[in-house]
């Protein structure tokens, strides 16, 4: 690969981190700065290491993961979408609504690099230099994740509440569009 397909394949990989950030954007609020950054750096740590995985683990990785990638996103997602409608539905009306603690970041981490990691195969294949191509993916979605949350957030004077559950219905979305 070419500078300009880790480019491309980095925005492709980082929409998920966008999607995923808007609605944390949405939600979350306090702290917003500090929770943009954790957010973002978990988003472009995972997404920057997971094609490493699948670069070292080419075949068995590759072989196990393929058949269950979309199967494993969607669970993720749908997951959080639905803890996150519950909650919506528990919390006082526009209460401070958010989820950014690390079981949430992990999550997200996870659910939005599953693509990355199966990627790490096709970096290896095409003797594409992975240090190179894990750090424009990983700057990539750092970025992605940041004008993602500041675009949820600029929404800011619509009850959290409501936001929240578009949050969730954003994230039973992406698990839905994994499937597909």
């Amino acid at each position: 690969m070419d500078l300009g397909d880790i480019i491309l394949l980095s925005i492709a990989l980082g929409m998920d981190c966008l999607i995923v950030s808007f609605s944390q954007g949405l939600m979350i609020q306090s702290k917003r700065r500090i929770n943009s950054l954790k957010l973002a750096l978990t988003m472009g740590l995972f997404q920057g290491l997971m094609p490493i995985i699948g670069y070292v683990a080419t075949h068995k990785m590759y072989n196990f993961l393929l058949p269950y990638s979309k199967w494993l996103v969607f669970s993720i997602f749908m997951l959080l979408g639905i803890n996150f409608l519950i909650q919506s539905f528990k919390r006082e009306m526009c209460e401070n609504i958010n989820c950014i603690d690390i079981k949430c970041l992990i999550g997200f981490g996870v659910a939005t690099s599953i693509d990355a990691l199966i990627s790490g195969v096709s970096l290896r294949l095409t003797h594409t230099i992975l240090w190179l191509a894990c750090l424009i993916i990983g700057l990539g979605s750092f970025i992605m994740s940041q004008i993602g949350f500041w675009s949820g957030n600029v929404v800011k004077s619509v009850c959290p509440k409501i936001l929240h559950t578009l949050g969730a219905l954003i994230l039973i979305g992406l698990a839905v569009k994994s499937i597909l």
